[in-house]
Protein backbone atom coordinates (compact mmCIF):
# COMPACT_ATOMS: atom_id res chain seq x y z
CA UNK A 1 0.00 0.00 0.00
CA UNK A 2 1.33 3.68 -0.97
CA UNK A 3 2.02 5.37 1.83
CA UNK A 4 0.70 9.09 1.23
CA UNK A 5 -3.09 6.65 0.43
CA UNK A 6 -2.34 5.34 3.54
CA UNK A 7 -1.66 8.69 5.29
CA UNK A 8 -5.04 10.56 3.44
CA UNK A 9 -7.30 7.81 4.78
CA UNK A 10 -7.35 9.06 8.36
CA UNK A 11 -9.49 11.93 9.29
CA UNK A 12 -7.75 13.09 12.68
CA UNK A 13 -5.48 15.70 13.03
CA UNK A 14 -2.21 15.27 14.51
CA UNK A 15 0.81 17.52 15.76
CA UNK A 16 3.81 17.41 17.24
CA UNK A 17 3.84 17.96 20.77
CA UNK A 18 7.17 18.50 23.20
CA UNK A 19 7.28 16.06 25.86
CA UNK A 20 9.82 16.54 28.68
CA UNK A 21 8.51 12.96 29.84
CA UNK A 22 9.45 11.23 26.67
CA UNK A 23 12.69 10.81 24.32
CA UNK A 24 11.24 13.02 21.61
CA UNK A 25 8.28 14.09 20.25
CA UNK A 26 5.04 12.72 20.87
CA UNK A 27 2.50 12.61 18.12
CA UNK A 28 -0.88 13.03 18.39
CA UNK A 29 -4.40 14.77 17.51
CA UNK A 30 -5.75 17.71 19.26
CA UNK A 31 -7.72 17.23 22.47
CA UNK A 32 -11.28 18.25 22.33
CA UNK A 33 -11.99 20.84 24.68
CA UNK A 34 -14.78 19.08 25.76
CA UNK A 35 -12.25 16.21 26.94
CA UNK A 36 -10.02 17.93 27.96
CA UNK A 37 -12.44 19.56 30.91
CA UNK A 38 -14.05 16.27 31.35
CA UNK A 39 -10.33 14.59 32.50
CA UNK A 40 -9.61 17.65 33.97
CA UNK A 41 -12.75 16.72 36.97
CA UNK A 42 -12.36 13.44 36.66
CA UNK A 43 -8.88 13.29 37.60
CA UNK A 44 -9.59 15.52 40.46
CA UNK A 45 -12.77 13.12 41.69
CA UNK A 46 -11.12 11.02 44.24
CA UNK A 47 -7.43 11.32 45.72
CA UNK A 48 -6.30 8.57 43.45
CA UNK A 49 -7.63 8.17 40.05
CA UNK A 50 -6.53 5.30 38.38
CA UNK A 51 -7.14 5.02 34.02
CA UNK A 52 -6.20 0.95 33.27
CA UNK A 53 -7.23 -1.92 30.97
CA UNK A 54 -9.76 -3.68 32.51
CA UNK A 55 -10.82 -3.06 36.71
CA UNK A 56 -9.48 -3.35 39.23
CA UNK A 57 -11.02 -6.88 40.36
CA UNK A 58 -10.45 -8.12 36.37
CA UNK A 59 -7.54 -6.21 34.98
CA UNK A 60 -6.55 -6.92 31.56
CA UNK A 61 -3.14 -6.76 31.09
CA UNK A 62 -0.05 -7.35 33.28
CA UNK A 63 1.29 -3.74 33.31
CA UNK A 64 -3.06 -2.83 34.71
CA UNK A 65 -2.61 -5.79 36.86
CA UNK A 66 0.77 -4.48 38.36
CA UNK A 67 -0.37 -1.37 39.06
CA UNK A 68 -3.34 -2.47 41.39
CA UNK A 69 -1.33 -5.05 43.02
CA UNK A 70 1.09 -2.02 44.27
CA UNK A 71 -1.41 0.01 45.40
CA UNK A 72 -2.51 -3.04 47.44
CA UNK A 73 0.28 -3.80 48.74
CA UNK A 74 0.59 0.04 50.04
CA UNK A 75 -3.10 -0.20 51.55
CA UNK A 76 -4.49 1.70 49.28
CA UNK A 77 -8.81 1.28 49.93
CA UNK A 78 -9.84 0.39 46.55
CA UNK A 79 -13.27 1.53 47.49
CA UNK A 80 -12.18 4.64 47.64
CA UNK A 81 -10.22 4.60 43.64
CA UNK A 82 -12.11 5.91 41.16
CA UNK A 83 -10.92 3.79 38.16
CA UNK A 84 -11.86 4.28 34.56
CA UNK A 85 -10.98 1.09 31.96
CA UNK A 86 -9.83 2.71 28.92
CA UNK A 87 -10.64 -0.14 26.84
CA UNK A 88 -14.52 0.86 27.44
CA UNK A 89 -13.88 3.69 25.45
CA UNK A 90 -11.36 4.43 22.84
CA UNK A 91 -11.92 8.17 23.27
CA UNK A 92 -10.70 8.26 26.63
CA UNK A 93 -8.06 5.60 25.78
CA UNK A 94 -6.41 8.15 23.35
CA UNK A 95 -7.79 11.41 25.22
CA UNK A 96 -5.75 10.57 28.90
CA UNK A 97 -2.20 9.62 26.88
CA UNK A 98 -3.05 13.25 25.33
CA UNK A 99 -3.89 14.49 28.57
CA UNK A 100 -0.84 13.41 30.23
CA UNK A 101 1.59 13.43 27.70
CA UNK A 102 2.05 10.08 28.22
CA UNK A 103 1.93 7.19 25.94
CA UNK A 104 1.25 4.27 28.02
CA UNK A 105 -1.93 2.93 30.02
CA UNK A 106 -1.83 2.54 33.24
CA UNK A 107 -1.88 6.11 34.28
CA UNK A 108 -2.17 7.50 37.89
CA UNK A 109 -3.64 10.43 39.43
CA UNK A 110 -3.13 11.41 43.17
CA UNK A 111 -4.80 14.07 44.35
CA UNK A 112 -5.38 15.50 40.71
CA UNK A 113 -1.68 15.58 40.02
CA UNK A 114 0.10 12.91 37.68
CA UNK A 115 2.23 10.43 39.35
CA UNK A 116 3.22 8.08 36.26
CA UNK A 117 2.14 4.52 34.79
CA UNK A 118 3.51 1.15 35.94
CA UNK A 119 6.96 1.40 35.66
CA UNK A 120 7.43 4.71 38.05
CA UNK A 121 4.56 3.37 40.18
CA UNK A 122 6.58 0.65 40.45
CA UNK A 123 10.19 2.48 41.23
CA UNK A 124 8.11 4.45 43.45
CA UNK A 125 7.41 1.42 45.47
CA UNK A 126 10.85 -0.21 45.18
CA UNK A 127 12.01 3.32 46.49
CA UNK A 128 9.42 4.26 49.14
CA UNK A 129 8.80 7.32 47.72
CA UNK A 130 5.06 5.91 46.86
CA UNK A 131 4.53 5.26 50.65
CA UNK A 132 5.83 9.03 51.42
CA UNK A 133 3.28 10.67 48.91
CA UNK A 134 0.48 8.33 49.96
CA UNK A 135 1.07 9.08 53.98
CA UNK A 136 1.64 12.99 53.05
CA UNK A 137 -1.43 13.30 51.19
CA UNK A 138 -3.82 11.21 53.68
CA UNK A 139 -4.25 8.45 51.55
CA UNK A 140 -2.73 5.91 53.39
CA UNK A 141 -2.85 6.41 57.36
CA UNK A 142 1.00 6.38 58.52
CA UNK A 143 0.36 3.40 61.44
CA UNK A 144 -1.04 1.09 58.26
CA UNK A 145 1.74 1.96 56.12
CA UNK A 146 4.27 0.80 59.20
CA UNK A 147 2.30 -2.37 59.34
CA UNK A 148 3.08 -2.84 55.77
Amino acid sequence: MNFFRAATRTSTLIRPTINARANGPMWARWLSDSLRQQLDKDVKSKDVVLFMKGTPDQPMCGFSRAAVQIMQVQGVDFDKVQTYNVLEDADLRQGIKEYSEWPTIPQVYIKGEFVGGCDILLNMHQSGDLEDLLIKEGIVPEELADQQ
